[in-house]
């Protein structure tokens, strides 16, 4: 997916509400016990507390990095798929002559071997994306998170998701061919395998000669290995470890940071009260209301606590959701989206028919 504006603070806020209303509560507990019930030695000295919280930051600015890492990566990626699809279509509609050919075809006939190899090709891309849709065991943040799952069944539709391979892929392939195809593990590898079988029966047709074979075989090894990419970035996930162990370190801060600023927040609280009775001349209404608000001041340390713990807990999620660019968020790469492009673009290079739209906007959101 990819969003065509900036993410507006309200959708923060909705997207991490429940955790708000969370902070909040964790950092009035401590607040309660220590000025309603006078537990003055409930608190944590802020040096250690500052050494936890820069550790923790370190930590959620390693996974970020990471997490775009992948993100930028899978991006490139299909990007080259991008590329490559074009210089296969070129190859295609150029190389595929009558030149050398045993038994010369009908310029008809020669478009129909042109679109044959185009529209496996956009099967291939459908194949792979849909491979790529697949869930995996540690991608389930946007299905199960409350948040990520509200935002998408509100804003998006995820159209692997909705629409199954079969249909989607019918128009690209013979029947024969896909249940051939579908039945096996990975439907994009064998796919080019069909491929480069078809080239070498054009090979032996005369089609295409020895050196024409050899370079559109060259850009079937380039489009596995950009398949292989994909798949390592799908297949390889965060390693856990480090995921795992970053969202507790967040979580142990998150707990222990009211302990940590309580203190401070009560000792300006003080100051306001010995300010106060210092200058009785103008102890007026207003100045109660400074004198009591100095001596309950530590409440104001709960707003604070609470927005510390969001900004925190608001990044490590923001890596979280970014570590899987396949998963079907509403920030990963648009792979549906840049399939219909490609495929738009390599049919109009042959003149093909039935050429479909392009994809909607939804919300602002492209798939």
């Amino acid at each position: 997916m990819y969003t065509r504006r900036i993410f507006p603070i309200r959708g923060v806020l909705k997207w991490t509400r429940r955790y708000i209303f969370i902070f909040f509560l964790v950092a009035t507990i401590p607040v309660v016990m220590f000025d309603v019930l006078r537990m003055k030695w409930l608190h944590v000295p802020w040096l250690p507390m500052s050494v936890l919280g820069i550790a923790v930051a370190f930590i959620i600015g390693f996974k970020n990095n990471a997490s775009y890492d992948r993100l930028w990566e899978a991006r490139k990626i299909w990007g080259g798929i991008v590329n490559t699809s074009r210089s296969w279509t070129i190859m295609v509609k150029d190389f595929i002559t009558n030149d050398h050919a045993k038994k010369p075809a009908t310029e008809k006939e020669l478009k129909s071997i042109q679109r044959e190899l185009v529209h496996r090709h956009i099967a291939w891309l459908t194949a792979l994306r849909y491979q790529m849709r697949q869930d995996k065991p540690w991608e389930m943040h946007v299905k199960t998170n409350p948040s990520n799952r509200e935002f998408r069944e509100s804003h998006y539709t995820v159209h692997e998701d909705t629409y199954p391979i079969e249909v989607v892929i019918a128009p690209y392939l013979s029947e024969k061919e896909r249940k051939e195809v579908l039945s096996k593990g990975n439907w994009a590898s064998q796919l080019l395998g069909k491929q480069s079988k078809r080239l070498r029966e054009l090979l032996q047709q005369g089609f295409i000669e020895d050196f024409r074979h050899m370079e559109m075989a060259n850009i079937l090894v380039e489009l596995y290995t950009l398949q292989g990419k994909s798949e390592r970035i799908k297949n390889f996930p965060y390693p856990r470890q480090f995921a795992t162990l970053n969202y507790m370190f967040v979580w142990i801060f998150i707990l222990l940071l009211p302990f940590g600023i309580m203190e401070g927040f009560e000792g300006i609280g003080k100051k306001i009260v010995v300010y106060m009775t210092e200058n009785p001349a103008y102890f007026d209404i207003t100045q109660k209301l400074q004198l009591f608000i100095g001596q309950h001041f530590v409440w104001f340390s709960i707003p604070f606590s609470a927005l510390i713990a969001w900004v925190f807990h608001t990044m490590e999620s923001i890596g979280e959701n970014t570590e899987n660019p396949f998963e079907g968020g509403p920030n990963d790469v648009p792979i549906t989206d840049l399939s219909r492009g490609i495929e738009i673009d390599i049919r109009q290079l042959i003149d093909d028919k039935d050429i479909p739209e392009p994809y909607q906007w939804v919300n602002d959101i492209v798939m």
